[in-house]
């Protein structure tokens, strides 16, 4: 695996499936129009999957889960101009990211999306995977597209 584009973020990106094949969305606190899955960077020296069960834990408070699968290549977008400069101190452009689908194994009382350290989400949902794209920021959009395409088979009940 080659890593990310020079001037790109380093992140990953976690689509997580219910039992029954439905996917997690939170909306985020800072923009309650958006809804996302859950995501952020690698740190330094991080595999992408260790850092991708690691956001689990910090964003939703529980990384109970089997990965699936990894998407096969950096998905790449850039920031809009009016976040370019303000986002990470101007320090990227925008974001590379690798893509997991993951089954979660827990009970929805699990998730806590309060309970975690620093709280990216207001609420949580489970929605069918082609609901997915509609509810992204607009800039993310083609990203989710790519990532429903790929792991559209998990979004099957107990596959």
């Amino acid at each position: 695996m080659n890593g990310p584009p020079p001037g790109y973020r380093p992140c990953v990106g976690v689509m997580l499936f219910a039992p029954d094949g439905r996917v997690f969305v939170g909306r985020r606190i800072d923009t309650p129009d958006a809804w996302q899955l859950p995501q952020g960077g690698i740190d330094d020296c991080e595999a992408p999957r260790a850092a991708a069960l690691r956001e689990l834990e910090e964003e939703i408070g529980t990384a109970d889960v089997r990965v699936l699968a990894e998407h096969p290549a950096w998905l790449v977008y850039d920031l809009p101009a009016h976040l370019a400069g303000r986002a990470w101190g101007g320090r990227w452009r925008g974001q590379a990211q690798r893509w997991f689908a993951c089954r979660f194994l827990g009970h929805d009382n699990a998730i806590d999306i309060a309970g975690v350290e620093h709280p990216e989400f207001d609420t949580w949902r489970w929605v069918t995977i082609d609901e997915v794209p509609a509810l992204a920021i607009d800039f993310k959009r083609p990203i989710y597209e790519a990532i429903v395409a790929s792991f559209r088979p998990f979004a099957q009940a107990g596959s």
